[in-house]
């Protein structure tokens, strides 16, 4: 059985765009494409979807309020330019955000986590992958479901205000109400360490390190005073 998509995007050449991705992958067919919230509502009561291509910024009708008047969604995901809607659209319960312009890489791993969260029983088929070994996930609820998050593609986690957000090694992130400490406890035993109030890292994906900080590439996160033995000691260690 073929993943039914449903694009809806008020700009052409993003809806050629995604129907282009999708025709590289077999499991997945283009049902429609619609240009407004109100052509989409139409054809989601005309026939079955699977999987939503939902843009945000539109005319009439936003994809945010558009997905807020559906009482039992497909599974979405939000193509966008704008990046300022992430929390909104996670607190939606979305599966992921594709910022514009959307590469195939980009798309493919959002397509993998529709798998991931829905296990159809055909995988995708990526013309260009060969077979890659399981990865290791962590399982993250939000709602009343469980999102899997592949541990290699998370480089750290920051905690901000009542949430916690993934920032993972292509640039996109997963947020998720959670409170750090319980996410700590979440990623013991996966090699990540805590080393401020605020971060976790990636052992895995740390290249350099101080007394005072962790460097992952350029990025540089502080070390808390709170935990630099324990923190430096790991790392020095190697463990």
């Amino acid at each position: 059985m073929k993943i039914k998509c449903l694009i809806v995007d008020d700009e052409p050449l993003a809806i050629a765009l995604l129907e282009n991705h999708i025709g590289r992958l077999s499991a997945l067919e283009v049902v429609g494409t619609c240009a407004n919230a109100m052509q989409a509502a139409q054809e989601l009561r005309a026939q079955t979807v699977d999987l939503l291509f939902l843009d945000i910024k539109m005319p009439q009708i936003t994809g945010i309020e558009f997905l807020k008047t559906l009482r039992q969604p497909p599974a979405v995901i939000f193509t966008t330019a704008y990046r300022e809607y992430a929390l909104e659209g996670y607190e939606l319960d979305i599966v992921d955000y594709l910022l514009k312009p959307i590469t195939f890489e980009r798309f493919f791993k959002a397509v993998e986590r529709y798998y991931s969260r829905f296990s159809p029983k055909d995988p995708p088929v990526n013309p260009m992958a060969r077979h890659q070994p399981e990865e290791e996930y962590i399982a993250i609820k939000t709602g009343n479901k469980y999102n899997r998050i592949p541990v290699n593609d998370i480089l750290y986690i920051e905690s901000v205000k009542d949430y916690v957000v993934l920032h993972r090694a292509d640039g996109s992130t997963f947020m998720a109400k959670f409170k750090i400490g319980d996410m700590e406890i979440e990623v013991k035993d996966k090699r990540f360490l805590r080393i401020h109030r605020s971060f976790i890292v990636n052992l895995s994906k740390v290249t350099a390190f101080t007394a005072q900080d962790v460097e992952i590439g350029r990025l540089e996160l502080p070390i808390g005073a709170n935990y630099r033995d324990i923190v430096f000691k790991v790392l020095k260690a190697g463990q």
